[in-house]
């Protein structure tokens, strides 16, 4: 392709890597910037990796890679992306939340991949800023960090920080962003070399929304769905979400059957435990502050109905999945009999 561009600096991105990050998404933000070099023919992008002590680490898939060096000596970048994966949370230590504070101190933007949005917000670094996470981490974001903006987008770019989803939203961020440096022509010709249909944008949703399974043919069904969603705190009732979406109780009930193959309490109490399991593995909160965040009226009735639902009382998954919390945990159950 035509050689437009430039003889500015190469722009240098960082990737601080943190244990368990997701391969995926680093590859996906690694590779577009490679295409870029390689179509234009210049060295448009620069980037190195870089741990906060310097040492090999793994992925969430088991493979290791070598980083070109600590965080300090490395990572003098125009922009530094955190790369996270699964279990996050056990990552936090000081050392890293002192450095990310040091480098926005030092009015280096920062971004993140995947769960690497949570770290930011562990540091204090996105109160005020609309930023967004892998979907499974929505809630928990929300639940701990109310000063956050967190959105369903499949990233977000808000003054001197860019976050991102996880699986392949990157490669649509890194994308956008070559758009905004060098033009669409060159975006589109990296597009198609990984055959990419259509490069998403910001404000593309993370997960396919269900008007997208159902089509248009069914708005009533979507509405009534969404309103679920946004009730999980305070459930209404099947007569109330009837007479919101203009249907009779009855419709209603014949919509979700076809369309979902369930009766909408059953389809609402499922949104209520899946929104419940994310919080119990994800976050602190006590049993019992799950149960009435999402709508059950006793520890009792929420244990129950997530036994019979995931097969595992909450209180022993999260033994299994977070061994390092059972102990608190188990006071706060035992305490409700739940």
């Amino acid at each position: 392709m035509p050689n437009t561009y430039s003889d500015t600096a190469p722009r240098r991105y960082g990737f601080l890597l943190i244990p368990s990050y997701s391969m995926i998404a680093f590859a996906s933000a690694i590779e577009p910037l490679r295409m870029a070099n390689r179509l234009s023919g210049r060295d448009l992008y620069e980037w190195r990796t870089a741990t906060i002590d310097g040492e090999p680490i793994a992925a969430s898939n088991g493979f290791s890679l070598t980083p070109d060096g600590t965080a300090d000596a490395t990572l003098p970048a125009d922009i530094v992306f955190v790369c996270g994966g699964v279990d996050v949370d056990k990552a936090v230590d000081r050392r890293l939340l002192q450095w990310l504070q040091r480098t926005a101190h030092r009015h280096i933007p920062l971004g993140a991949l995947c769960t690497g949005t949570y770290l930011l917000a562990r540091a204090g670094l996105l109160d005020g800023y609309r930023c967004t996470i892998h979907w499974e981490n929505m809630a928990s974001m929300r639940e701990e960090f109310p000063r956050a903006i967190v959105s369903s987008d499949l990233f977000e770019i808000d003054r001197q920080r860019i976050t991102c989803s996880g699986g392949t939203a990157p490669l649509d961020m890194m994308l956008t962003l070559i758009r905004q440096h060098h033009g669409n022509d060159l975006a589109a010709a990296i597009s198609e070399e990984f055959i990419c249909e259509r490069i998403r944008g910001p404000n593309d949703r993370q997960r396919i929304p269900l008007r997208h399974h159902l089509g248009t043919s069914q708005p009533k069904l979507v509405e009534a769905v969404a309103l679920m969603e946004s009730n999980l705190e305070e459930p209404i009732s099947l007569d109330e979400l009837a007479q919101h979406v203009g249907l009779s109780r009855r419709q209603l009930e014949r919509l979700f059957q076809k369309h979902l193959q369930c009766v909408p309490t059953r389809y609402y109490l499922e949104l209520r435990l899946r929104r419940a399991r994310q919080l119990l593995l994800q976050t602190s909160k006590s049993i019992v502050d799950i149960a009435f965040t999402c709508g059950f009226v006793s520890a009792p009735h929420f244990s129950k109905c997530y036994r019979d639902f995931f097969g595992i009382p909450p209180r022993d998954e999260r033994r299994l999945r977070r061994p390092g919390e059972a102990a608190g945990d188990t006071v706060a159950t035992a305490n409700t009999k739940a």
